[in-house]
């Protein structure tokens, strides 16, 4: 008899113990208010009295869905984005918020929306790295009452207008020969101030000038060509020209 009474007691005691993970921490209410916190390994709650909510502490990875939305500048476009959080009060996320991993979707989505709002497209493109920092510490705020702590939001894809494509490609399109036009113009300016740099240095020596003149005509000799032309040295031309004019007055 003594048996028969002490066993569902045992039984009972037993039934109250619990096992949580390494990752995991058990919220304890007792007759509906909040106790304790409970984990990782074993211990114990008083069965039929108290209740439990069990919640894992590891980084989780949320998808956002994509999002149309305008930029700054009036151009539509669809973005979706990365974000990983991890509770770290697990007390306040059970107890501050109904269901804090939707809490942060949804806020997250939202937030990423107002954000792109208050960019230019060109910003959304170049600057990837300090729309996400600031969408980052954005949520982190808003979630930080509720024990959830916002560690990384990356933009993965900006889905742009194909009109708006076509647009891009011809501003880019345009740089690039804006680019090159500029190259060849700095080039064009450096190769002229070169040869008139090495016309003022053959003006001073006439021995430089004639020995260019006789490469010139050895490099022409190279091409299989009909005709040759033979340069005279301006001295020669200078003393027949004197000896036309001698001539002419006698």
């Amino acid at each position: 008899m003594t048996l028969l009474f002490i066993l569902p007691i045992v039984l009972l005691l037993a039934a109250g113990f619990r096992i949580a993970q390494e990752y995991e921490r058990a919220i304890v209410f007792r007759l509906g208010r909040y106790s304790s916190v409970k984990g990782p390994g074993w211990y114990w709650i008083i069965p039929l009295v108290d209740r439990q909510r069990t919640i894992d502490m590891r980084t989780r990875t949320v998808d956002l869905e994509q999002q149309e939305t305008i930029t700054k500048d009036s151009v539509t476009i669809k973005v979706n984005a990365v974000l990983w959080f991890r509770v770290t009060d697990p007390k306040r996320a059970i107890i501050e918020v109904d269901n804090y991993k939707m809490a942060v979707y949804q806020f997250s989505v939202t937030a990423l929306r107002n954000i792109i709002g208050q960019h230019e497209l060109d910003e959304v493109l170049k600057s990837r790295e300090k729309i996400n920092s600031t969408l980052q510490k954005m949520v982190d705020a808003a979630t930080e009452p509720w024990g959830i702590k916002i560690e990384m939001v990356e933009m993965k894809d900006v889905e742009i207008p194909t009109s708006m494509q076509r647009a891009m490609a011809r501003e880019a399109e345009a740089v690039r020969e804006k680019r090159a036009r500029i190259i060849k113009a700095e080039a064009e300016l450096e190769a002229s101030l070169k040869l008139t740099q090495g016309a003022r240095e053959m003006e001073k020596s006439p021995m430089a000038l004639e020995l260019r003149r006789m490469q010139m005509i050895s490099e022409i000799g190279i091409d299989n060509n009909t005709t040759t032309i033979m340069m005279i040295p301006s001295e020669f031309a200078t003393a027949a020209k004197g000896l036309a004019q001698l001539a002419a007055n006698n």
